[in-house]
């Protein structure tokens, strides 16, 4: 037994011990300067030696390894809590994933709702040129596992907090970057590559394709091992005039969200704009404030919105170096969008973090004190998915509200009407309600209870790569163990069914069915408003699979795949043949076979005719190659067929030294094009740019060159300007080192198009895509513009908004499948378009030799998404080839490799990449 003296001695030994474990370092004291200071900047690697020095500081933080970079880092995970709660953590996490799954009676989401946790994820870093957003995360980390006040102390009892940073190589490039130059006077953000190592700011449009590896990290953690209740992400810049723009966002909200999630949005809106007036913090603007809508899906923001998940944004003005609020008179006057303008003034970093910091704790606050509340309501989001699932719902949309209203038009044109009934009928006050059911009773045009994916489909492996997707994102996926049947229709063994009736149904519909955008005009007759990123995106036409949509409840030998378990193609027996063996070029990985072998030394042909059943296309492989054939049927899924005889009509084929385009700062397309080049097994890839082009000689290093997106000036332009990333200045060659100076300079009209087209007359190639098919202009080829219209003057003039808009959807195009061009290809196609060029192949087109590949026909070609003037595009020309002296011209208008998602057009652009000897 301790005396007295002795147990007081103990516990003052134990009360020093807590205190130096606890004595957590401040950044100053770590960096060297507070964090906000100006014109200062930590970068990654000191930025993850002072998470792991609080980690180990306190007893308020677990940290793990998440994930990898595509560079290599480490990305954490960061828990935040009690003490009391890290030790029962794996219970908070799991309560929080049954309550999301809603896979329970209400009686016991109630139950577990008081018994769990709410989880709040709060981000930072995503987009590495907004530098606030990561510095900002350091600060927060470091106050909430040093502050003792009550508030604090509340959100660490009631709160599980997760802690992310997005980008740990974006921080490091763009860190060391500003800090390089000791003038700060010079100090800037103009980074020379993209501050992701593919594709820059679109790391935040990947979260329903899931093809980055952080991506697939943070999907991982969001949808199937947290399912945090709130999602926060930062981001800025903020409206000019404003200091943040913030929730709630502007109409028009995705019909497939549950009417919760857009009211909890408001509800955590609401504790930020006030906390940040309470402190007197000017500047806040929502709604008509900004741009931001809640539409789309893909970013780490709205990807949420269809797993249940209020996800907040802000964007904030901010920067090291510092800046002034400008001023914008028509955001003084306080309105429902900005209640407390901001006046003009200097700004300072500092600044943004405290507010980003408030912003941070806002949200914390809201759910240490509605915590239960955010559980159960997702738990009923989920339940209410589920029931929609199982039983006949119809999804309001735009085109069903057009359908009853030009019925009852219709019923009433001619009707003979006395005056008061003109005014009855046209104040449309009581339409009678059977033209309500007319449309919502319909049968035929109420959602799917699932949709089947059949396992004997010719791209099956590609089919797989959208399970995959799906699965990433959290999705329940079914999959059949023996063949079974649905409405008449028999599957075999292997095939995958997605069920609608499930928690995050939101996100099953968005993904296989349709979006309606409405017709979005700033005023009747006015220009439209441009929608937040896409319009229409439709995962499962972007990849051009086969799928059926199923109309009643899919049961049979269904086994649920465990979630997040990827799945692989199923591996193909190859029978031995000594007359070689045949790929279908229609299966998209069927090139990752073929330049496999053919970096292998095999010999690799394609098949000019069609041959033992399979279309023009084929790659041919002698018997030689069976061992490298097996292993690619082991692991890509494909079909070798064996050769009933050597093909006569035969193609050696060889890869193209391929020439990537891309400029200072770096360009999103052109960086997904070079991931899809590694993912695909195109070795022989280099990036150019301008400088090297204008050197000429091209023919000697590169056998095609690829625009892809930007690149080409316009026709009527004088150049297509370099500029850095965003959110920094264009670069000063005297202050680029000499390591990147090769990157400066744009292509011209003069040198750069001279360079291009000698290389095309001397046999070169050269594949444009989107905006970059200006080229054709420049070569003057017989070919025009069809967005046209003459104006008052009879003179042709690019069609306005108010005539004709379609913004980022998908659209269907007829194909010409005989040209090599499109070996593989489906004679219909979906493809993504974003007001994307459009021709009309002049008189002189036959004999200058061009061919039309791709045209849109008499219907209006919308799949998903929006077009207002639809009129304008019969039979317009998207995509044809030219021959140039011996070499060729390809020229798509639409946007075939968009962001690595539409696998069902990749082959348009695989195709090119070989040389037939």
């Amino acid at each position: 037994m301790l005396t007295r003296p002795t147990s007081i001695l103990l516990a003052f030994v134990l009360f020093v011990t807590q205190a130096l474990a606890q004595q957590i370092p401040t950044p100053k004291e770590h960096f060297g300067f507070n964090i906000g200071d100006d014109y200062m900047l930590a970068n990654y690697t000191q930025t993850e030696a002072y998470f792991k020095k609080l980690a180990a500081a306190s007893d308020r933080v677990k940290m793990e390894v998440a994930g990898k970079t595509s560079e290599g880092r480490n990305q954490y995970l960061i828990i935040v809590s009690s003490p009391q709660n890290l030790a029962k953590i794996d219970d908070y996490q799991e309560i929080s994933q049954k309550l999301a799954r809603a896979d329970m009676t209400p009686e016991e989401a109630q139950e577990l709702s008081l018994a769990g946790k709410p989880v709040v994820w709060i981000d930072g870093g995503l987009h590495s040129t907004e530098t606030v957003a990561a510095q900002q995360l350091t600060e927060t980390f470091y106050q909430l596992v040093s502050r003792n006040d009550a508030e604090n102390q509340r959100i660490l009892d009631n709160v599980v907090i997760l802690l992310f940073h997005c980008n740990p190589d974006g921080q490091e490039l763009v860190s060391n970057w500003y800090m390089q130059r000791e003038d700060t006077a010079k100090r800037a953000k103009d980074i020379p590559v993209l501050y992701h190592k593919y594709v820059g700011h679109d790391n935040n449009r990947d979260f329903y394709m899931n093809n980055l590896i952080e991506t697939t990290t943070i999907s991982r953690l969001q949808y199937i091992e947290w399912t945090p209740q709130i999602i926060y992400n930062h981001h800025q810049s903020g409206p000019p005039g404003s200091i943040v723009a913030g929730p709630p966002y502007r109409d028009p909200f995705n019909y497939v969200l549950d009417p919760m999630l857009i009211t909890g949005i408001d509800g955590v809106a609401a504790a930020m704009i006030n906390r940040v007036n309470k402190e007197g913090r000017p500047g806040y603007t929502r709604l008509s404030g900004s741009v931001f809508s809640t539409w789309w899906n893909g970013g780490l923001r709205t990807a949420p919105y269809y797993h249940n998940s209020i996800g907040i944004l802000t964007e904030i003005v901010g920067d090291p170096t510092p800046m002034t609020i400008p001023l914008v008179p028509e955001r003084l006057i306080p309105n429902n969008a900005t209640p407390n303008p901001v006046t003009p003034r200097a700004w300072h970093f500092r600044e943004a973090i405290d507010y980003s910091v408030s912003l941070n704790y806002a949200i914390l606050d809201y759910a240490s004190r509605f915590g239960d509340e955010l559980l159960f309501n997702m738990f009923k989001m989920g339940q209410n998915s589920i029931e929609r699932g199982n039983r006949d719902y119809w999804t309001a949309k735009p085109s069903y509200i057009h359908q009853i209203e030009t019925k009852f038009a219709a019923d009433q044109k001619g009707k003979e009407r006395s005056q008061a009934d003109e005014g009855y009928y046209g104040s449309r006050n009581d339409i009678p309600s059977s033209y309500y059911d007319g449309v919502f009773k319909n049968p035929e045009l109420r959602d799917p209870r699932g949709f089947v994916i059949p396992a004997d489909q010719i791209d099956f492996p590609r089919a797989v790569q959208f399970i995959n997707a799906l699965i990433k994102s959290g999705i329940q996926i079914h999959k059949a163990t023996d063949a079974f049947t649905v409405a008449g229709k028999s599957y075999p063994a292997g095939s995958y069914v997605v069920k609608t009736a499930q928690a995050f149904r939101p996100h099953v519909i968005d993904m296989f069915e349709p979006q309606d955008h409405p017709n979005d005009f700033l005023y009747p007759g006015g220009p439209p408003v441009r929608p937040y990123d896409a319009a229409g995106w439709t995962l499962a036409y972007q990849f051009g699979i086969d799928f059926d949509r199923i109309m009643e409840t899919v049961d049979g030998p269904l086994e649920a795949v465990p979630y997040g378990q990827l799945q692989t193609p199923p591996s193909q027996s190859v029978t031995k043949s000594s007359n070689g063996y045949l790929i279908d070029g229609r299966v998209n990985n069927a090139f990752i076979a073929a330049n496999d072998l053919m970096a292998g030394g095999t010999k690799v042909y394609r098949v000019t005719e069609p041959v033992d059943g399979l279309p023009a296309g084929a790659f041919y492989v002698p018997a030689k190659g069976l061992a490298t054939i097996q292993k690619a049927a082991d692991s890509l899924g494909i079909r070798p067929v064996p050769a009933s005889s050597k093909p006569k009509a035969i193609v050696e084929i060889k890869p193209k030294r391929i020439a990537l385009f891309d400029q200072y700062g770096g360009s999103m397309p052109s960086g997904w094009v070079r991931w899809m080049m590694e993912q695909y097994h195109f070795a022989d890839v280099t990036v150019v740019y301008p400088q090297e082009i204008n050197a000429g000689n091209l023919n000697a290093k590169y056998d095609i060159i690829l625009f892809i997106g930007s690149g080409i000036p316009p026709a009527g332009g004088s150049g297509s300007g370099g500029g850095g990333g965003r959110g920094g200045r264009g670069p000063n060659p005297e202050d680029i080192p000499a390591e990147y100076q090769h990157m400066l300079g744009s292509v011209t009209k003069d040198t750069s198009i001279a360079q291009l087209k000698a290389f095309m007359e001397a046999g070169g190639e050269i594949l444009t895509v989107g905006s970059s098919t200006a080229l054709a202009y420049h070569l003057e080829l017989p070919v025009e513009n069809a967005l046209v219209a003459p104006d008052s003057s009879g003179n042709e003039r690019p069609l306005r908004g108010e005539q004709f808009y379609a913004p980022g959807s998908i659209h269907r195009v007829a194909a010409d499948t005989a040209d090599a061009a499109a070996w593989g290809m489906p004679g219909e196609v979906d493809v993504m378009s974003s007001n994307s060029p459009v021709f009309k192949l002049g008189s002189g087109a036959a004999s200058a030799g061009i061919v039309k590949l791709a045209w849109y026909g008499e219907e209006n070609p919308l799949r998903s998404g929006w077009i207002w003037g639809a009129d304008y595009l019969k039979n317009g020309v998207v995509a044809f080839s030219a021959p140039i002296g011996k070499g060729k011209l390809y020229a798509f208008g639409p946007e075939i490799t968009f962001r690595a998602q539409p696998h069902g057009t990749f082959k348009w652009l695989f195709n090119q990449l070989y040389e037939s000897e």
